[in-house]
């Protein structure tokens, strides 16, 4: 099974929601890259100016969330003219088919790059099976 069919983003733009009363802004879906090997998936988020502090991610019931804010404020005395990227935050909802071992995952963060292992859970990973 291709990763595309195991991994499926559930949100593309997220409008305004409301949480407990709250109105958050909306999320823009941040790029990413994902690959497949026998032992794991491999999913690479372009998470540009996201510190390690403004990052969080979880796993449950078959959803994989990415969400970052970005902490820049203009230095003192500086008049913004232009601004490439917008201040709002990312988020990145991944939904799969439960072949993940959750307690398996590792993440990295490194100059706005995220990589995330995904091992596979032991029942989905292909076995030699000896002919007697």
């Amino acid at each position: 099974m291709s990763l595309m069919q195991n991994l499926v983003p559930s949100l593309a733009r997220s409008p305004a929601r409301r949480d407990s009363g709250r109105s958050q802004p909306a999320g823009i879906k941040p790029l990413y890259e994902a690959r497949e090997t026998d032992e794991a998936w491999g999913l690479q988020v372009y998470l540009p100016g996201v510190a390690r502090e403004g990052l969080d991610i979880s796993a449950e019931e078959g959803l994989i969330t990415i969400r970052g804010r970005r902490d820049w404020k203009a230095p003192a005395g500086w008049t913004l003219l232009y601004r490439e990227s917008a201040d709002a935050p990312y988020e990145l909802v991944l939904q799969h088919d439960n072949t993940i071992d959750v307690e398996k995952i590792h993440a990295e963060l490194k100059d706005g790059v995220l990589r995330i292992s995904l091992p596979k859970a032991e029942a989905v990973k292909p076995r030699r099976i000896a002919v007697s």
